[in-house]
């Protein structure tokens, strides 16, 4: 048993409450539980409790040996000074204040109803894929609706903590901050570190000196991502490189080193060199793309706003100096989708939640909800269970399911396996 079960009895009062007494035989009479404390101190804050005679109002501690609070070093701690009422599943042991009064203790393990703490333990103690996988089917659909609706929610809020850290090193500059997060994204995971690295160390202001010439904007980037250190035998690499020393001499730039790059185990149309040309073509393109963003209504706008052509030599390229018959190297739909999914939407979403602008908000739960549902292997199983969802704001949400709650065993903070619990 881990203790945040004894957490969650308190919090939905599904003890056996009747004739309560302290272990030392006092009357114990629960006036108001507390507010339930996430954060470092007393699991429960404001509570007020009546032992014997006196009614007192504090915080209540739980664990599941007595014994803890030493182990937790809570004797040291003056924030566990205002607690009213040790709750422990067994009292192994005496805990006394500072003063060397006793703290009234009230021991749970006769009071948990056995049919739940039996439900319990199957949670917790299976190999199933998810704990409640046995269970899963037999919660009502609107629960399950309106939790996936706060998963989506939450992951929003998780994936806008990086870029509000961003924001802040950026002193709040939204344009500088959007290009840079845009172009982490574009590496991919395997490539999301340097490609972020030289949009940090590549100005985005320094493009709209050269903001007509997509030639220049590309020895920049690939100047930058230290692509270009080598001796190259064709002619527009060798140009390449030739303006990139121009233009670092001038601005005086420091490229990365090409040794950061992953070519390995790739399709060649994600390889780190076509990325960086999309990711050029498209500064070239749309300079203040941020600007844009806050314009757009539909998915479909996104789609144009990305749709990028290559230069010639790109055509017949996929890495520098090794031709390769012509092809079309724009960005893909499902390319579009992923950006909108882990950039857009999250960058709409903060934006509004800063600025007090419900629209942004609902827009990016719109972009979503007008993406079709992502297939990767944690959707697939969630599809033998049962789930079929239709659009990324779905998969979104089973993805934080699965991750967050069901891989952590966290049952008793989720829906629905307080449903189960039930």
């Amino acid at each position: 048993m881990r203790e945040d079960f004894l957490h969650y009895l308190w919090r939905m009062k599904r003890l056996r409450l009747n004739d309560l007494h302290t272990t030392q035989g006092e009357p114990i009479q629960i006036l108001e539980f507390g507010r339930y404390n996430t954060h470092a101190g007393p699991d429960f804050l404001e509570a007020r409790i009546q032992i014997g005679d006196t009614q007192w109002a504090g915080n209540v501690e739980m664990h599941l040996q007595a014994s803890e609070w030493l182990k937790h070093q809570h004797q040291k701690d003056k924030t566990y000074d205002n607690v009213i009422l040790h709750v422990v599943l067994e009292e192994d042991q005496a805990i006394l204040r500072n003063s060397g009064e006793r703290i009234p203790c009230l021991e749970l393990k006769k009071r948990i109803p056995p049919k739940l703490s039996k439900t319990y333990q199957k949670l917790q103690h299976n190999a199933h894929w998810i704990p409640c996988q046995h269970h899963f089917h037999v919660v009502n659909e609107l629960t399950k609706n309106l939790w996936l609706d706060r998963l989506l929610v939450e992951r929003l809020e998780q994936k806008t903590i990086y870029i509000g850290e961003q924001l802040e090193r950026n002193t709040n500059n939204w344009e500088d901050t959007f290009y840079q997060i845009l172009a982490r994204n574009f590496g991919l995971k395997v490539n999301a570190e340097p490609f972020e690295l030289v949009a940090i160390n590549t100005p985005h202001n320094l493009f709209a000196k050269h903001k007509t010439n997509l030639f220049q904007i590309e020895a920049l980037l690939f100047g930058q991502s230290g692509l270009l250190d080598d001796d190259f035998e064709e002619a527009y690499p060798t140009a390449l490189k030739k303006e990139y020393l121009f233009l670092k001499g001038k601005y005086n730039l420091s490229p990365i080193k090409k040794e950061s790059w992953r070519f390995m185990r790739m399709r060649p149309a994600n390889f780190p060199t076509i990325r960086l040309a999309q990711f050029a073509t498209l500064t070239y393109q749309s300079l203040h793309l941020f600007s844009k963003i806050l314009e757009v209504k539909t998915l479909k706008d996104i789609e144009q706003l990305f749709e990028v052509q290559l230069s010639d030599y790109w055509l017949t390229h996929y890495v520098f100096d090794k031709e390769t018959p012509d092809r079309k190297k724009s960005l893909g739909k499902n390319t579009i989708h992923l950006l909108v999914i882990n950039t857009i939407a999250p960058f709409l979403f903060l934006y509004g939640s800063e600025r007090g602008i419900e629209e942004f908000k609902d827009l990016a739960l719109q972009l979503l909800e007008s993406i079709p549902a992502e297939k990767n292997s944690i959707i697939r199983q969630w599809e033998t269970l049962g789930m079929k969802p239709d659009s990324a704001y779905e998969t979104q949400a089973l993805l934080q399911l699965k991750n967050i709650y069901c891989a952590s065993q966290r049952c008793l903070e989720c829906a629905i396996g307080c449903s189960i619990l039930k």
